[in-house]
Formats: structure tokens, sequence, C-alpha cells
């Protein structure tokens, strides 16, 4: 049983870091950086969240160094961005919002559940999975000397933190575990695909 829920969380991984490789390959090319900096940005992007994660879990040394596969993702997201760079900056913003949707979700469930793999407290596998989801583009926003999306954007660790909350409810409940990374990556991104459409925000003070 555990094979198998090894292998649908790195598939969810896996699936999340080619969407999130390729979104930091695409800021680099607005950042007018070079091969080697998109390849810097797609990796940190796409497992810089999930490194994290390991670390405060104990799941040393991280999946990302552990297993060549998680760099041969990023560098072929890299690789895509800039041999297709034409056409890749032609993609349209809504599309790149909905796949950083898709990857945020796809990150927080995993994130969570591998959380509650390693022992964590249901709560805090909540919070590893909404840092797993945020992480990597929060340090890619760093490198770009921009301000992290999670401290602007639109209810995005809140949709992260609801699409953990949700796996990790369902499956301390028992329930189909398919049926609830399906409802919990959901969630979280009809959460932030209607804040991004309606601007929702979360209540902030004015300066």
């Amino acid at each position: 049983m555990k094979t198998t829920v090894d292998a649908l969380l790195s598939t969810v991984d896996f699936a999340g870091t080619l969407l999130f490789a390729l979104e930091g390959a695409i800021a680099a090319i607005h950042g007018n950086l070079d091969f080697l900096g998109m390849v810097v940005l797609a990796f940190a992007t796409a497992v810089g969240g999930g490194i994290l994660r390991d670390l405060l879990i104990g799941a040393t040394p991280p999946s990302a160094i552990r297993d060549w596969r998680y760099g041969a993702i990023a560098l072929a997201g890299a690789a895509t961005a800039f041999f297709f760079h034409q056409l890749v900056q032609e993609i349209p913003v809504m599309l790149m919002l909905t796949l950083d949707a898709a990857g945020l979700a796809l990150f927080a469930i995993s994130g969570a559940g591998k959380a509650l793999e390693y022992g964590i407290h249901p709560a805090m596998a909540i919070v590893m999975g909404g840092i797993t989801g945020v992480g990597g583009g929060t340090v890619r926003d760093v490198l770009l000397a921009q301000v992290p999306a999670v401290l602007r954007a639109d209810v995005y660790a809140t949709a992260a933190l609801l699409g953990a909350a949700v796996l990790v409810i369902g499956l301390k409940l028992n329930l189909p575990r398919i049926a609830v990374g399906v409802a919990a990556a959901s969630a979280c991104f009809l959460l932030r695909m209607a804040a991004i459409l309606f601007h929702w925000n979360l209540p902030k003070v004015s300066g």
C-alpha cells in the first residue's frame, strides 16, 4: 500500500515540478536572463518548496537532490522555454495564471500528503502543503528582486492551505485516496482561479 501511495505522490510531484519549471523559465525570459539563469530559475521555482518541506519534515536528503528526475524535469522546462521562446512569450497571461494555479494545487496536495507519510501532525501537514505550494515561487521572486507573489497575490497561499486541508481531513477520515486528492486539488485550483477572476483579496491595511 505504501508503495502505491509513494508512486501517486511522486507522480503528482513530477507534474507540479514540470509546470513550475516552465513557469520559472518563462519568468527568466521576461527577466532577460541567459540560459544558465533560466535553468537556475526553473530549478528553484520547481523544487524550492519541496526542498524546504523535506528539510522541515526530516526527509533528507531532499527528494529533489536525491532523485535525478527532478533536475531533468527542470532542465527540460528551461530548454523548452529557451528553444521555443517566441511561442512561449505569446502565451496569454490568463493561461500562465491557470498553469500556476494547477501547479500550486498539485504541490499543495503532494506536500501535505508526504508530510502525513512522515508522521507529521495533521495541522502541520497542512502547513507543509502550503509551504510546498508557495516556496518555489517565493524563491523565484526573490531571485528576480520582486516582492514574492505569496505576499501580494490574490488569495495565493490561502488556496494552497485550503487544498492541503481538504486532503489531510479526507485522508484522516479514511476516504478514498484518489477521490480525496482530486477534491483537494480542485478546491485549491478553483479558489485560486476565482480569486484571479473576481479579484478577491485578503483584508489589508492601506498605508
